[in-house]
């Protein structure tokens, strides 16, 4: 109960953007109150009070302490977002009265809207959608909050003919929550999606709630900003399809996205990123590149590399190998197929089935494609009796594995179904598990720095309500997750709960060049599959024990990896990555010979070189060599062929100079080898 001089116990405590506290009468709306207060409204656009976000509108409640969310913060942006996504509606329903409308939910760095639309959208489109919305928000219109029991919800959608909503609303009723799985078991239920599905209806109740901007109705949880004059910096980037509830077997939907701010300088800073992002985006580079493709005769999701794209792969397989052989670990192979009792054993045919492409039939037994590694893994281990003397033992494999992606979700080689996953599983004793998590950390780091990676987010993810194995050992894997972040002089952060149910992770997210954050690096305890497979090892007792199994993934997967790292260097590879490291143009036909003299040179030094032998103008080539990204371009006329020397052009159009063939090779001395930070 809140009292204070001269107050009631009907007043409230408002705490404001700048920190400081004032009560408040209860019973007025929150911005009557921020207005007496003399506090710049447009500074923030709800508030929050035990964990309930209120809109302004809302009367202050009795007794409550209220903290308002300021504008630019990320609950902040996402109620702006939120509104905007309402606000394109609006305007998308004035354009097209029978529009459907699904979802609309705000989104990291901005808002999208999938609907069903009597046309295909175009780009075009696009503008006229946004100077539509300018127009309503020139209007001020409100977002006006109302609530209705279900049935009244219900006999809106229908007379109003919004199918979609009549769907979620009869999942809330029959189910008690708006998520997919309860009615589509098969609709994909990641964490993003759900939360942008539950952003339609509070679960569990017996009433929801709506918006009114203009003439248009949403069913949606709230809040907004009180009306529509408070979205003036705001953008529509792009339409893409989307299937109803993330299921192929539903009906695809036109999805706009957009974005907004709260001032015009953050809109064209965010917009000057994304253009940046499409400059760099790694589908486009890796066709212009020529490092890999994607056909519809070989399928989705399954990568073709090209020679350049599989020189560049090479190289970051090679260091691999390298560095892991020099870090004490043991490179394995194993099958692409295994039969059926293996994944029976494991789980996967239970838990994972749907991710994995449907069974083969051979010699009157089932196998199944590989989805992961670790079952392998786990049999060489079993091959023989272990004995606490071998132990720890690092089997590390460039495994490629297979599983059943979506086809709406497949993303270049961000999202594939045939991937290769640099792997690795440690089987130790409990006295050298923490030092074992440590060195993978730690190598982690070493690997992600190699590749130009410096900035990072690393979280730990603890053990959730239902987890297998002992709670203490949970305790101390936790731990060692943490202190092995420590030693890396890492900070990080604790997602409670968030571990599989067999074990703890640290997961390290790197930023690449536009500050994105990626997933690469994963440490993932396990005990359920030595439970499973009943792993045991020799101790010095003589008797046997359980032995710590660790996944261990550095950079995920190749194909992802390559896709971030593309991204990171906009295709342009530091030198000992790049496919083509030089490139040679001989001025004219008669310097054919000197040009393949030196590429055939710089080959011995074993550099990697080509001859542009093209019958095209020298001003031309250096420009196709600049767009290729190649590192390094000799040009060679009459007085290098005389002189035995090159003319060297950096990529970027920077001019070394004329200098000795050997004094070149000599130069790049430092850059044919992987560096590491």
């Amino acid at each position: 109960m809140l009292l204070s001089p001269g107050g009631s116990v009907a007043d409230a405590e408002l705490v404001l953007v700048d920190g400081r506290r004032v009560r408040v009468p209860a019973g007025q709306s929150i911005q009557s109150a921020l207005q007496t207060q003399g506090s710049a409204v447009r500074s923030a656009v709800a508030a929050i009070t035990d964990g309930q976000a209120l809109d302004f509108m809302t009367p202050v409640p009795a007794g409550a302490t209220l903290t308002l969310v300021p504008v630019d913060s990320s609950d902040g942006l996402r109620v702006l977002r939120h509104s905007a996504a309402h606000l394109m509606a609006a305007a998308v329903q004035s354009l097209f009265p029978e529009a459907k409308f699904a979802i609309g939910p705000a989104i990291e760095d901005g808002f999208y809207y999938d609907m069903d639309l009597p046309r295909p959208l175009v780009p075009e489109d696009l503008p006229v959608i946004e100077t539509k919305m300018r127009e309503l928000a020139g209007q001020r219109l409100a977002y006006d909050r109302r609530e209705m029991s279900l049935d009244q919800a219900l006999t809106w959608a229908r007379e109003a003919h919004q199918d979609y909503k009549v769907e979620i609303l009869e999942t809330i009723r029959d189910h008690g929550t708006s998520r997919p799985e309860s009615r589509e078991p098969r609709a994909e239920t990641t964490s993003s999606n759900l939360a942008e599905l539950e952003g339609e209806a509070a679960s569990g109740t017996g009433t929801v709630s709506f918006y009114q901007t203009g003439t248009f109705l949403d069913l949606c949880r709230g809040p907004h900003v009180p009306d529509t004059s408070w979205l003036t910096a705001f953008r529509l980037t792009h339409i893409a399809g989307a299937y109803w509830r993330g299921d192929e077997r539903r009906p695809m939907l036109q999805r706009i996205y957009g974005t907004a701010f709260a001032t015009q300088e953050a809109l064209e800073q965010h917009l000057y990123r994304l253009e940046e992002a499409r400059r760099r985006d790694h589908r486009r580079l890796g066709k212009e590149l020529d490092l890999f493709s994607v056909a519809d005769e070989v399928g989705g999701g399954l990568i073709l590399w090209h020679p350049k794209g599989g020189m560049v792969r090479k190289l970051i397989e090679d260091f691999w190998r390298d560095e892991h052989l020099r870090n004490g670990y043991d490179i394995v192979y194993s099958p692409h197929v295994g039969r059926a009792k293996l994944w029976q054993t494991s789980g996967h045919l239970d838990f994972y089935q749907e991710m994995m492409y449907p069974r083969m039939e051979g010699d009157g037994q089932d196998y199944y494609v590989k989805p992961m590694n670790c079952p392998f893994h786990i049999m060489i281990y079993q091959s023989k009796v272990r004995s606490y003397r071998d132990l720890p033992l690092r089997f590390a494999e460039l495994g490629t594995v297979y599983r059943f992606e979506r086809a709406g979700v497949l993303h270049g080689l961000l999202r594939v179904r045939g991937f290769t996953q640099d792997d690795a599983h440690i089987f130790c004793t409990p006295e050298q598990m923490e030092e074992e998590i440590a060195r993978a950390v730690q190598f982690s780091l070493f690997f992600l720095r190699t590749f130009g990676f410096e900035d990072y987010e690393v979280y730990v993810a603890t053990r959730p309500e239902k987890f297998v194995g002992d709670a203490a050992a949970w305790d101390r894997a936790t731990e060692a997750l943490k202190r092995a972040a420590e030693r890396a002089g890492q900070t990080y952060a604790v997602d409670p709960g968030g571990g599989a149910f067999y074990g703890p992770k640290i997961d390290i997210k790197v930023k690449d060049a536009l500050g994105r954050p990626w997933q690469c690096t994963t440490v993932q305890f396990d005990f359920n599959l030595p439970e499973r497979f009943d792993l045991t090892y020799v101790g010095e007792d003589n008797r046997p024990h359980r032995p710590y199994m660790v996944h261990r993934a550095l950079l995920g997967s190749m194909e992802r990896f390559l896709g971030v790292l593309i991204e990171h260097y906009g295709g342009a590879f530091p030198a000992w990555l790049a496919p083509v490291q030089v490139r040679v143009l001989p001025v004219a036909d008669r310097h054919h010979a000197y040009a393949s003299t030196v590429a055939e040179r710089l080959r011995v030094e074993g550099l990697r070189a080509e001859v542009d032998g093209r019958n095209e103008k020298i001003g031309l080539k250096v420009r196709e060599a600049e767009v290729q990204k190649i590192p390094y371009v000799l040009v060679v006329g009459d007085k290098e062929s005389a002189a035995g020397t090159v003319s060297v052009r950096l990529r970027g159009g920077r001019d070394r100079g004329v200098m000795p063939l050997a004094d070149f090779v000599a130069s790049l001395a430092p850059e044919r080898k992987p560096q590491p930070a």
